[in-house]
């Protein structure tokens, strides 16, 4: 194959008729013909029209004095105007402060400090509980049902639960002062974490929280992963296979969630807690429980030690701790 060059066939025929042969622009062509005989562009001439440095710093000045700091150019433009006064055009202005660094927000704007990191630990049931409000459909489109559910976060027991319909703070305090009484938690022992939902942060709840001597947590905003443990629950709910699309009326929702949570609780073996229900590990027969299954693995290993190549199996380990977020090393510390 041939390989032919741009400047080889024009030099036998038009520098048209080449780029028509080869299928080349020939704006292109005469573009790069210029520039290379031109060699760089010339630096754009000042327009006549433009402003001295001395009448720039002057513009300056005034979008920087204390009277117009905190207005826009077309603001300080026309209150200018207003006062018989025209210094130069609105874009100028903003070319002006672009190029000073200063093109932004001039107004003062509220500034919202970091929410701090929730880091809770708990060692042991009833020292860190989590709490969320969820809806449930009901028979018709629009119409929800509100579910309340406080779970502790070492056990995973579910320790209260209400169908309403309809979320206040006044049904969350008189659910949160129910849950509490009835595991009997005393004063300065119980962490309550909550997302930012109306109701979570409600002066009716604050106040309860306050009297009963419980400390209260929040989730940061927009950060779902500060409160895992809740949205964890609803999930295993509403995946539920029984779980109805919609609920015929709100008897039937609380129908369906006491037979769920008495199963959560009392029958639902959980991962995270060594495969054992939450009331084993909430009320504490769990170590037995754990210490019948080594005996019925020890049997099954002495019966047939191949079938675990010879290495004795042990059940899964009970929990020791669980979080909120991985604390840090001084929140250990401090927690021991």
């Amino acid at each position: 194959m041939i390989e032919v060059h741009f400047g080889d066939l024009a030099a036998v025929t038009s520098t048209s008729r080449a780029c028509v042969l080869l299928g080349s622009s020939r704006a292109t062509r005469y573009r790069r013909r210029r520039a290379r005989v031109a060699g760089p562009p010339a630096p754009r001439p000042t327009p006549p029209n433009a402003l001295t440095e001395t009448e720039r710093q002057h513009v300056l000045s005034v979008l920087r004095s204390e009277e117009y700091c905190d207005l826009a150019p077309a603001q300080v433009w026309a209150r200018l105007l207003d006062d018989g006064i025209y210094l130069c055009s609105i874009s100028t202005m903003y070319r002006l402060l672009a190029f000073a660094g200063e093109n932004r927000e001039r107004r003062r704007q509220r500034t919202h400090p970091a929410k701090k990191k929730p880091e809770l630990i708990a060692t042991a049931p009833n020292r860190v509980w989590s709490w969320d409000i969820t809806k449930l459909a009901g028979p018709t489109r629009g119409v929800y049902y509100e579910l309340f559910v406080i779970i502790d976060i070492f056990s995973r027991y579910v320790v209260g639960w209400m169908v309403s319909g309809a979320e206040t703070g006044e049904l969350a305090e008189a659910f949160i002062a129910e849950a509490l009484a009835t595991h009997g938690i005393d004063r300065h022992t119980l962490t309550l974490h909550a997302d930012r939902g109306t109701s979570m942060t409600s002066k009716p709840v604050a106040q309860l929280l306050v009297d009963l001597g419980v400390a209260r947590s929040h989730s940061r905003p927009h950060v779902s992963n500060d409160n895992p443990y809740s949205e964890a629950n609803f999930k295993t709910l509403k995946y539920c296979p029984a779980f109805p699309g919609r609920f015929g009326s709100i008897e039937d929702a609380r129908s369906f969630c006491a037979v769920f949570f008495d199963h959560y609780n009392h029958v639902h073996r959980h991962a995270g807690i060594g495969l054992h229900t939450p009331a084993s590990v909430h009320y504490g027969t769990a170590t037995e429980i754990r210490a019948q299954r080594a005996r019925t693995l020890d049997t099954a290993y002495a019966a047939n030690p191949a079938r675990f190549r010879h290495r004795r199996p042990t059940p899964p380990k009970l929990p020791t701790v669980a979080w909120i977020n991985e604390p840090t090393l001084e929140a250990l510390i401090k927690s021991a």
